[in-house]
């Protein structure tokens, strides 16, 4: 099957996101699968094929990949890495370079949910940047947001990702309430998991080439780990608002 071609609707810009770990993620990879996973746990009512969709910071494809797979619903993706959609493994899904802040006529209001998959913690305002994104977000619309959890986290592999912030529920709870969305529902996730990122932090500490530390921060070393932190990653309950590593959360537009 021929992949789709990227549409330009603004020119590629430098993003605050490691390439590297573009080479390291995978739709196996099973931090990538664990995060899917919680988002069909808190959507199990949803009905995607009813909904037009869009993901903002979709990177090289691997949540529309999901999509495709798992739901069979196409889902567009915005970004501005121009490597990341080049490399993008999504099938049937547009594949768009995009500013959100052009706020282009054509695409107002004109999705039913826009996911933010670990897209806002690697701006600086962004309260600004969810502004611009529910431009495109219908009335009665959903945006559903992703984003690695609890500052006492945070270690030069997020460094190297360039992200700006790590989250707790009510930070990111009283940035979307700010943005005149109410909050529906809820999760921490990844809680077996804050031991290993306990570990990488104390282990990259001192570390400074991002792009090393970017590998040895995502990489599974094999089959045989990537299925064991698979099962691992299982040792908790879905919804669950104690702590992890990251949190989701779905919001509705009035």
């Amino acid at each position: 099957m021929t992949q789709p071609v990227i549409v330009y609707l603004s020119q590629p810009e430098p993003v605050s996101m490691g390439d590297a770990w573009f080479s390291i993620a995978s739709t196996d990879h099973f931090w990538i699968r664990r995060r899917f996973e919680v988002l069909r746990r808190l959507t199990a009512d949803f009905d995607w094929s009813k909904q037009r969709l869009a993901e903002i910071g979709c990177g090289s494809g691997l949540l529309q990949r999901q999509f495709e797979d798992h739901l069979g619903v196409s889902i567009d993706g915005f970004d501005l890495n121009e490597l990341a959609l080049r490399e993008s493994v999504c099938r049937t899904s547009r594949r768009i370079c995009y500013n959100i802040f052009t706020r282009d006529p054509s695409l107002r209001e004109a999705y039913d949910s826009i996911l933010l998959f670990d897209v806002i913690e690697h701006i600086d305002d962004d309260r600004a940047f969810l502004e611009a994104a529910l431009f495109h977000l219908k009335p009665g619309g959903r945006v559903l947001i992703n984003v690695p959890a609890d500052p006492a986290l945070h270690s030069a592999y997020d460094r190297a990702a360039g992200h700006v912030r790590r989250y707790l529920a009510p930070d990111l709870i009283a940035l979307v309430e700010a943005c005149g969305l109410k909050v529906t529902r809820w999760t921490y996730w990844g809680w077996p998991l804050r031991l290993l990122l306990r570990i990488r932090q104390h282990r990259l500490r001192g570390a400074t080439d991002h792009d090393e530390i970017l590998r040895s921060g995502f990489s599974t070393r094999g089959r045989a780990i990537n299925a064991a932190l698979w099962c691992f990653s299982h040792a908790e309950r879905i919804p669950q608002q104690h702590a992890g590593s990251s949190l989701l959360l779905i919001a509705q537009r009035p």
